[in-house]
């Protein structure tokens, strides 16, 4: 246990010496294994952790991100907008709620907060300045809403989470649908509840007539159609889940062509972007691995766990008080990283407990959204920072915080009562 301690000690002290987080994983991980083991056996695991990333499973991953990159392309984020728009945009925060429902939209073929954030920010920021909405209000809205991206599926987060713990990422998918439905509705109130108290905040936008919401929902068929695809294509058993990733990105591709938004340089854009976004993904996989294999070398898992067994204390207590270690390592990490590092630590602990690998998987997930919006390494909040560099960040941190009041209470009842994750993958047996 006190190697592990001194692992992760010298990887906060690299970290704080600014070194890339993944880096600084994949190091101290390289040298623990080498002094614990051999170096011989340290560049052994380090070479199959690179083998492994080439692996059939592991490809689903840059697929989904290519996915995303060509819809963002097609202009489907707009077309969310402007039927959320058409529907709910003449109440008060009605702008500030059609981009929190776009957002849930977009986040079903997207698969990213980061995406969902730097578009969603180009698309309903005009419109709310437009109307006289509080930027600090509008921007908490953006900032939540794309929070959405990495819970509702397809989502890379649960991906990896399920090729880290082993379990399916259909499951997995499946249990993401009724939470990424109450963060929706939780996020919904909390708009609402805002400008409840500040009506000034979010005035009314323009009522459109029936004639515009359905010109509206018509062009939205190119979304819907993707998502049926990709999801029912999956739990129909037409597709496995690398299959399901690899049709929806050609679905992607065909929409993003049909709508003449794909030119060779554009073309060249998404591969480049995709590879890069990849890269960092695999990259930030590779050195987690190799860290978490120095961790089970030192034995520290097993250790929590009996120093838990040893105070004798209720599940619970232990699932919340793992929360609150995410949302405090979240204030200072980067979400992806969080949980490549933390997963191998608490899974153990919480299989051991009894819960539920998959419902764990959803909560941590939820807790990550958390951590996108919370100061001051809030990564949504530093995304849309440098897409509108006129927004002061301290106005974001004070636009988010009623979503962060909802983000907790959701969090409650999700904990509160697993089957809100677990009835649906049960009920298509996963």
């Amino acid at each position: 246990m006190t190697e592990g301690l001194l692992g992760f000690a010298a990887m906060f002290a690299l970290m704080a010496l600014r070194m890339p987080i993944a880096m600084a994983m994949g190091l101290v991980g390289l040298a623990g294994l080498g002094l614990m083991r051999s170096w011989p056996a340290a560049m052994s695991a380090a070479a199959g952790e690179f083998v492994d990333i080439g692996s059939y499973t592991l490809s689903v991953v840059p697929l989904f991100v290519l996915m995303g990159n060509f819809v963002t392309r097609a202009g489907m984020s707009r077309d969310l907008y402007q039927a959320a728009y058409a529907l709910i945009g003449h109440l008060r925060g009605g702008l500030a709620m059609s981009t929190i429902a776009a957002c849930a939209g977009f986040g079903a073929i997207c698969g990213s907060s980061i995406a969902t954030t730097a578009t969603m920010a180009r698309v309903a920021m005009p419109e709310m300045q437009r109307f006289n909405y509080a930027t600090s209000f509008a921007a908490g809205s953006i900032c939540a809403g794309a929070t959405l991206g990495i819970l509702i599926p397809p989502s890379v987060i649960l991906v990896i989470y399920g090729i880290m713990t082993e379990q399916s990422i259909g499951a997995l998918f499946a249990a993401g649908v009724i939470p990424g439905l109450i963060a929706t509705l939780f996020y919904l109130l909390a708009s609402w509840w805002t400008t409840r108290r500040h009506p000034a905040y979010g005035p009314p936008g323009e009522r459109a007539t029936w004639a515009e919401r359905g010109r509206a929902l018509g062009k939205i068929w190119g979304v819907l159609m993707l998502f049926a695809l990709v999801m029912g294509g999956m739990y129909g058993g037409f597709f496995t889940p690398t299959e399901a990733a690899g049709v929806g990105a050609m679905g992607g591709f065909l929409f993003a062509l049909a709508r003449r938004a794909l030119t060779l340089k554009v073309l060249r854009e998404v591969l480049v972007e995709s590879s890069r976004t990849s890269a960092m993904l695999f990259t930030i996989v590779i050195g987690a691995s190799l860290f978490a294999n120095f961790l089970n070398f030192t034995d520290l898992p097993n250790a929590l766990r009996d120093f838990v067994a040893a105070f004798d204390l209720h599940p619970i207590v232990v699932i919340i008080a793992i929360c609150f270690v995410y949302v405090v390592l979240g204030t200072a990490m980067e979400s992806l990283s969080m949980m490549l590092l933390t997963v191998p630590i608490f899974f153990p602990l919480v299989t051991s407990l009894g819960f539920d690998p998959v419902w764990f998987g959803i909560i941590i997930v939820c807790v990550i959204e958390i951590s996108l919006i919370t100061p001051p390494v809030g990564m949504n909040i530093f995304v849309l920072s440098s897409v509108l560099p006129h927004v002061p960040t301290t106005m974001i941190w004070r636009g988010v915080a009623p979503f962060i009041v909802a983000d907790v209470l959701r969090m409650g009842v999700l904990i509160a009562f697993p089957v809100l994750s677990l009835a649906l993958p049960k009920l298509l047996n996963l």
